[in-house]
């Protein structure tokens, strides 16, 4: 599989504390990609330079062969990358629907996409079709601030699929999500791989990232510690000295790390 989008050689740094230090990830065309490791390695800063939310001290971002270091997050998101929030980011007072047809304005700002009057009968299509699909059609017409926090979680995975973009970046798609929900977001997330979906997870479930990703990257400190598949990194003494060494992780995410 060809390389899709990457980060190589990323540092950032917030004040005295290096969040990231000469950090690379590679995400393959249509394979599920994981990124772990214990709290505060830095993985929600590489998710954020990556999609433009945060400029890099140093190193590059690619995206098809183009470099979009530093690029703004609305002309990431326009290029084809999307991505999910760890605390989810919809609009509150506005229908599920609605936001949905937010999202369909790839081509547009986000402001324009929110305050044109009437979406085309293809994107009310294309919202509903994708509602359908995460099970939430029928909330449709509901305020998306009424859903559960699972749903929002559905939902914001829609919202971005609805854009059509080329790889989706999920910020811990299964914290505080019951375990009947994971397993819907789970197989989801593998439908649409097997579509030819490209996905990049952060997740500190492990049992749900040894169990859909092809490929797994381990940060610590900041940098990328080991890539390899489910198997070889759980197994990895290197990785597991890292999360005993964190100090954060507990006894069941360090057992669910060893025994997959």
């Amino acid at each position: 599989m060809t390389t899709l989008l990457s980060a190589s050689n990323v540092s950032r740094a917030f004040g005295g504390v290096q969040a990231l230090n000469g950090c690379s990830l590679e995400v393959r065309r249509g394979s599920i990609t994981g990124l772990i490791g214990p709290n505060g390695s830095g993985k929600t800063t590489l998710f954020n330079v990556m999609t433009g939310y945060v400029k890099p001290d140093a190193g590059s971002v690619t995206f098809e062969g183009q470099n979009i270091t530093g690029a703004r997050p609305n002309k990431v998101f326009e290029l084809g990358v999307g991505r999910t929030f760890q605390l989810t980011r919809i609009f509150a007072r506005m229908t599920v629907l609605e936001n949905m047809l937010v999202a369909t304005q790839r081509e547009e700002s986000w402001l324009r996409g929110l305050t044109r009057s009437k979406s085309s009968p293809r994107e009310l299509e294309a919202a509903m079709e994708w509602l359908n699909f995460v099970g939430l059609a029928h909330l449709a017409k509901l305020e998306a601030g009424s859903l559960s926090y699972g749903q929002r979680k559905l939902l914001e995975l829609a919202y971005v699929l609805v854009a059509n973009p080329d790889v989706i970046l999920l910020d811990e798609p299964a914290g505080g999500v019951n375990l009947t929900l994971i397993n819907v977001i789970a197989e989801k997330i593998q439908a649409l791989n097997e579509q030819g979906k490209t996905f990049l997870v952060v997740e500190h479930n492990m049992e749900f990232v040894m169990k859909i990703c092809h490929q797994v990257t381990v940060m610590h400190q900041g940098t990328d510690l080991v890539t390899g598949t489910p198997g070889e990194v759980r197994t990895n003494p290197a990785v597991l000295d890292a999360y005993l060494g964190g100090g954060d992780e507990t006894d069941e995410e360090l057992e669910e790390l060893a025994n997959g």
